[in-house]
């Protein structure tokens, strides 16, 4: 396939601190790029600031440009699933916030439809003990987080959060989705 052919999609998902959430999409295979920034909020142009004080209403959240004949959105719904606790109200972790919700910013309407049967089957299973909050929300505005923010992971792997909340939590995915991981 000639590479300026492809179809490149755009998914925007919320799942607790992007430095995490932008770690584990960009090593998947056909994954192009990870943006860290906020959705979701009214104001224009948030800082992290301000988005952390609460009162932007933003989420923290990673834009995924990805290429769907490689992965598949239903695959990256697969992974925003598995990797994050959806029933934790404004929660992941320690981390505490509406910032931290969890968010699906779907693009066009394929995007809410899987969203939606993918969340109804999970709560049709039983996965979860308690109920899953994720919103499944129109996608409005995304304004990409400070230059410092992004691949922090990776520029910082020894940062006390990094090392001791971001690293096992890669390592963990890293085994779950081995066979979707970028070489």
């Amino acid at each position: 396939m000639n590479e300026k052919n492809i179809q490149l999609e755009t998914a925007t998902l919320g799942s607790g601190c992007f430095w995490y959430s932008e770690a584990i999409y960009e090593r998947l295979k056909g994954v192009k790029s990870v943006i860290s920034g906020y959705s979701g909020g009214s104001v224009p142009n948030p800082s992290y600031e301000s988005v952390c004080s609460g009162k932007t209403g933003h989420a923290e959240v990673s834009q995924i440009i990805f290429d769907p004949n490689v992965i598949p959105y239903a695959e990256l719904l697969k992974v925003f699933w598995k990797t994050h606790d959806p029933t934790t109200l404004n929660r992941q972790g320690a981390d505490v916030g509406t910032q931290y919700r969890s968010v699906i910013f779907y693009h066009n309407e394929e995007q809410k439809r899987e969203a939606e049967y993918y969340k109804n089957e999970l709560v049709k299973s039983g996965a979860f003990d308690s109920p899953i909050i994720t919103e499944i929300t129109p996608f409005n505005k995304f304004y990409p987080a400070e230059e410092y923010h992004r691949h922090y992971f990776e520029k910082n792997p020894y940062q006390g959060y990094c090392a001791f909340v971001i690293a096992p939590k890669v390592e963990k995915f890293e085994k779950a989705f081995k066979e979707k991981l970028e070489d």
